[in-house]
């Protein structure tokens, strides 16, 4: 089986072609591929999937074998694909989601490959019912205190397509993402588990994100998580609509633009293809 490992921000899965190749169980082979140790090492597994609605489609599955509905530094990287290896010729491509149907915007280099992609990630989400969380499915969860490991936290809940939890920090760096994300990410007001994201704000255009995605711990970059953290920063009223995010593999810019939507402009990168044996 042909695959190509990819990142965006640091953020990086293998991509399976689709239209050329089959997986039979996309749960079992992204467990076993995204092994840094036994596989070929990755945050996860997407494929790239003809669509009947979009030019591709693509599924994501995180390294424990679950599959979520989005990926936004994901989903940079297979329109990447797609037009640098033919699948489409067209520098304004749609992709299908699970989601939803996303448009995105490619931006190739001098030798005529994408380099960037920006993405309308669509509106946020803001109700419990929407995220999904407990409590009124009409009501919007900001800054709403939360009880973890004898310490007091404010969350803020947004859906890109999947659920985030942002908690805004004094200091990320030193801050223990691993001991606190797990908490938040299968806590018991999240019934399908949370992506978190621990946000340090440097001024009202400029953020710094460590990620706990769930099914994946600790990533270099999220690109939804990075849009909720952009409209959370906005509800919380700590930045402007219009931030430059810092995420351990790399810089994100972001915009919560006055129709609703998130824009999110970020890099793709190709880092090798190869054959793995799917056995």
């Amino acid at each position: 089986m042909k695959f190509t490992k990819m990142h965006g921000a640091g953020n990086d899965y293998v991509y399976i072609n689709g239209f050329e190749e089959q997986v039979d169980d996309p749960a079992g082979l992204a467990q076993r591929v995204s092994s840094r140790q036994f596989g070929i090492g990755s945050d996860g597994l997407i494929l790239i999937l003809p669509s009947a609605v979009a030019d591709v489609r693509m599924r994501m599955f995180n390294l424990d074998g679950s599959e979520s509905e989005m990926c936004g530094n994901g989903i940079r990287c297979v329109a990447k694909y797609a037009y640098d290896h033919g699948l489409v010729d067209s520098l304004e491509i749609s992709v299908e989601t699970a989601a939803g149907i996303l448009s995105l915007t490619l931006f190739t280099g001098s030798s005529g490959l994408v380099e960037r992609v920006r993405v309308n990630m669509g509106k946020p989400k803001l109700t419990r019912g929407e995220i999904p969380m407990a409590g009124p499915v009409t009501e919007t969860a900001v800054a709403v205190p939360i009880e973890l490991a004898g310490t007091s936290y404010e969350l803020t809940a947004v859906s890109m397509g999947n659920p985030h939890a942002v908690v805004f920090v004094d200091d990320v760096e030193t801050f223990p993402v691993a001991e606190i994300g797990v908490l938040i990410e299968n806590h018991e007001w999240f019934p399908e588990r949370v992506n978190v994201e621990f946000v340090q704000v440097v001024s009202s255009d400029e953020v710094i994100q460590r990620t706990w995605e769930r099914g994946s711990g600790e990533t270099l970059a999220c690109g939804t998580g990075a849009s909720a953290v952009t409209v959370a920063g906005v509800l919380t009223g700590r930045t402007g609509r219009k931030i430059v995010n810092h995420l351990r593999g790399g810089d994100l810019e972001l915009e919560w633009i006055e129709d609703g939507a998130v824009m999110m402009t970020g890099p793709a990168v190709e880092v090798f293809s190869g054959d793995y044996d799917p056995k």
